[in-house]
């Protein structure tokens, strides 16, 4: 099954963010690049991405998440400001306790690989949320992120309400399987949360019982 573990923000700041991503839908009838909007009931902070993971690997997986996840004390989060990937991808960006984001990326990362999971080279973590992907195929000679620059600046300034991160996530994404590259119209993946692992105290300790502590 295809991986990645994530932050999941809770259903009032999703609808925060909806609420100032809906003006941003009418750009693309006035003459911006039009954009092919993420569904919000997938929104998420990638933490982790996996790919395709064997069935058989995935109870080592969620237990060395569930500990990784202990080993971090919950913290502060919000939705801030917005950015892009070259011509691709609209983003939204996060603020507030971004080290202790960052420890947790990189504690489900390392995670992952000692599940013997096939990790792409280490990079460093840069949170997001993805809001829209452009709807056409950009070659080399393209504006770059030109075209997304009204949206950046319109969404540039928002400020989401805090919460406290307490979870880790690790969700299945499952690829719609027609049209072009695996896509048609109106088509995005469908998620599902496979497991909840909770944050912990932050010391570093294993739980005292339970699954967080298996394959040590």
């Amino acid at each position: 099954m295809r991986l990645f573990a994530a932050v999941l923000p809770p259903g009032r700041v999703v609808d925060e963010l909806a609420g100032a991503v809906r003006p941003l839908r009418e750009l693309g009838r006035g003459g911006a690049v039009p954009l092919r909007w993420t569904g919000e009931a997938g929104w998420h902070f990638t933490l982790a991405f996996m790919g395709e993971v064997d069935d058989a690997v995935v109870p080592e997986l969620t237990a060395r998440l569930a500990e990784a996840a202990y080993r971090t004390g919950p913290f502060s989060l919000r939705i801030h400001g917005s950015g892009h990937f070259g011509d691709r991808a609209l983003w939204a960006g996060a603020a507030g306790d971004l080290d202790r984001l960052r420890l947790l990326a990189e504690r489900a990362d390392a995670a992952a690989r000692r599940a013997g999971v096939p990790m792409e080279e280490h990079r460093r973590y840069q949170p997001h949320l993805t809001l829209a992907r452009t709807e056409r195929a950009r070659g080399a000679d393209g504006a770059g992120g030109d075209d997304l620059r009204p949206y950046v600046e319109a969404l540039g300034g928002f400020e989401g309400a805090a919460w406290e991160v307490s979870e880790l996530a690790l969700v299945r994404s499952r690829l719609p399987g027609t049209g072009p590259v695996g896509w048609g119209p109106g088509q995005e993946p469908r998620y599902e949360t496979v497991a909840r692992c909770p944050l912990g105290p932050g010391d570093g300790g294993p739980p005292a019982e339970g699954p967080a502590g298996a394959g040590r």
